[in-house]
């Protein structure tokens, strides 16, 4: 148990979760702001906009601090950044699926939590597993080290 804890908690997976916790944090501000700009009837689109943002911080975060790919090479850039859009998009997709679940099926905008939308709170722990996802992407398909 104690050698899976410290395989767990090194540097790249704190320092994932730090930027994955700043990544979640900008994707609910940007997606709070569009439902405040644009309404909460439009949810996926606002919920869009925010993955657009949230995908731009993340890339250049893992890419820098989280799994120090260094090479900003057009060769490098080609593989590494479709290959980050396409998987964000996966988890994307399903992002999108359990938020519309939880809007138009469950209705949770109808309930709060502690002064909290349940939209809002549904977000989250949408995140949670959209982080956990985006984590295996990106450690063993996209910032793999070559060996």
């Amino acid at each position: 148990m104690k050698k899976l804890i410290q395989k767990l908690l090194n540097r790249e997976t704190i320092l994932y979760l730090v930027f994955g916790v700043l990544t979640t944090v900008l994707n609910v501000a940007v997606f709070w702001l569009m439902n405040r700009i644009l309404g909460e009837e439009l949810v996926l689109v606002n919920n869009a906009v925010a993955f657009v943002a949230a995908v731009i911080f993340a890339y250049v975060t893992n890419k820098l601090f989280v799994f120090e790919s260094k090479s900003w090479s057009a060769k490098t850039l080609r593989v590494e950044i479709p290959a980050f859009v396409g998987a964000r998009l996966v988890s994307f997709g399903l992002e999108e699926l359990l938020l519309w679940i939880s809007a138009d099926v469950l209705k949770v905008g109808q309930y709060e939590l502690l002064g909290i939308d349940g939209l809002i709170i549904a977000k989250l722990l949408i995140q949670v597993l959209v982080v956990v996802l985006n984590y295996i992407f990106s450690k063993f398909f996209i910032f793999r080290k070559k060996s």
